[in-house]
């Protein structure tokens, strides 16, 4: 039984703290995997895109509800093949948080973790960070860039965090 001022971790506490234990649970498998897979320094802002698409693809994966009971382990080949570079995982991405969202709209109910999935992922479309021009041509100019370094554009967080997620999961 809970009493009044107990946090709930469902999201059905009447009128609770309702505690998103599905996103933290996302969020904390993807910075593990990225930190074992030591590709970038934890505070850095491509860590932090890597770690929210890697969460977004955790948390809208586990259809189930279950979440808080997978095993990592047997979750990496679903994980991989969603992040993969032919996969349009922006879209899938956007149907299955219209379709959360509907369900807890259905349901009348708010979900604190569907909250923080959404602000992840206003994050990783309106942040742009300075990347590598993949499609640049090789031996083109060069433009302001040093020598050591080639071309940069501008590019969503997303687009850069998705493909080290996906590294992250095959170093694991």
């Amino acid at each position: 039984m809970q009493h009044r001022g107990q946090e709930s971790t469902d999201g059905h506490g009447g009128g609770e703290l309702a505690v998103p234990m599905a996103w933290l649970y996302a969020e904390y498998i993807a910075d593990e995997l990225l930190r074992t897979g030591d590709l970038m320094p934890p505070t850095s802002v491509e860590f932090r895109a890597g770690r929210d698409a890697l969460a977004l693809t955790v948390f809208l994966s586990d259809t189930d509800g279950e979440l808080s009971g997978i095993q990592v382990v047997s979750q990496l080949e679903t994980w991989l093949s969603l992040t993969a570079y032919d996969q349009p995982w922006q879209d899938w991405v956007c149907e299955r948080m219209a379709d959360l969202a509907a369900d807890a709209h259905a349901r009348g109910v708010r979900s604190p973790d569907l909250a923080l999935a959404e602000a992840a992922w206003r994050w990783l479309e309106e942040t742009e960070l300075l990347a590598p021009d993949l499609d640049a041509v090789p031996g083109g100019p060069a433009g302001a860039a040093g020598e050591d370094e080639g071309p940069q554009v501008w590019t969503p967080a997303w687009q850069l965090g998705l493909p080290l997620g996906h590294l992250a999961i095959h170093l694991f």
